[in-house]
């Protein structure tokens, strides 16, 4: 069992994840490829992004890995681990976000990360992140109970407690205070990992990353045919306004890359391409807006539904 972090293995698997992930979007979409930018930071290291705009089934989805190191770790990171500030770090993950056309298919969003934290004479501090997560427009209860299905798979081979625990943080993560409502219907967060020791933690890193194809594909298979108007182009438009506010507001993802100096357009390619806001909006009584709010951006056990 490895004590200490590889992290050549966790740069080749990222970058694999990324370009298995751009190869199984693509044939989805079967329309429009994605364009790849590399890029360098100044202070230290770079990466690649791809997006794909304006195809059959995605209107965008970037999926973007980076490598980047420096000299101190920004406030972003080192909020929740005080001790660690002014130590210099090397982070590297895999960031997704995908907008389909259809506002029957739901938005998501998956991130994978590694960290460790280094000064001189002291033991490295590494830990992993990530998760992954849902945003429908219209529910589905089926389509809900198969998202964490999956999420509850991902983790179980590492212990019965770290999906309600992933699940629980998730929820809390992925909240608008200031709307009092979640983004979405959650899925997996999780944070300063580093449970069973290295090997166990990547391992668990690999099928939270393993998992996303099988959580979201099936969902995207089983609407994308799905007729609709512009009653419901408008409330998606409108729905997507609250990813800008919780990416903007609370991402610690976009934080940190703005903080440590990362590439800008990478950083905010999580944004929708089309979003409107609309002063006090009330969805119609009894009508599938309404539904949304009512049955689905409420916390619930999703598999006690199944």
């Amino acid at each position: 069992m490895s004590t200490q972090p590889d992290t050549e293995a966790v740069k080749t698997y990222l970058m694999a994840l990324q370009e298995r992930i751009t190869d199984a979007l693509c044939t989805v979409d079967g329309g429009a490829g994605f364009h790849q930018d590399t890029w360098e930071r100044p202070n230290g290291g770079g990466g690649r992004t791809r997006v794909l705009r304006e195809g059959e089934v995605f209107e965008q989805c970037g999926i973007s890995f980076s490598h980047v190191h420096g000299k101190q770790l920004p406030p972003s990171a080192s909020a929740h681990r005080p001790e660690l500030a002014g130590r210099g770090f090397e982070a590297m993950g895999v960031s997704l976000v995908s907008h389909p056309h259809n506002p029957y298919i739901p938005s998501s969003h998956l991130n994978v990360r590694f960290f460790i934290a280094q000064q001189a004479g002291c033991e490295p501090v590494w830990w992993f992140g990530g998760g992954f997560d849902l945003t429908p427009y219209y529910g589905f209860e089926k389509d809900a109970v198969h998202w964490h299905q999956n999420a509850r798979a991902a983790c179980e081979p590492f212990g019965a407690d770290l999906y309600p625990r992933f699940k629980h943080w998730c929820d809390q993560y992925f909240f608008l205070k200031h709307r009092n409502e979640p983004r979405g219907i959650g899925g997996l967060f999780f944070d300063d990992f580093d449970q069973g020791g290295f090997d166990n933690a990547f391992a668990l890193l690999r099928s939270v990353g393993d998992h996303y194809l099988s959580g979201y594909l099936p969902i995207v298979e089983r609407r994308r045919e799905m007729t609709f108007g512009a009653r419901e182009r408008d409330f998606q438009k409108y729905r997507r306004g609250r990813y800008v506010e919780f990416n903007l507001v609370y991402d610690r993802g976009t934080l940190f890359g703005l903080q440590s100096g990362g590439r800008t357009e990478s950083i905010l390619v999580s944004m929708p391409p089309e979003v409107s806001w609309r002063y006090d909006y009330r969805p119609e009584a009894d009508s599938a807006e309404a539904e949304l709010y009512e049955r689905f951006l409420v916390v619930r056990d999703w598999l006690d539904a199944s």
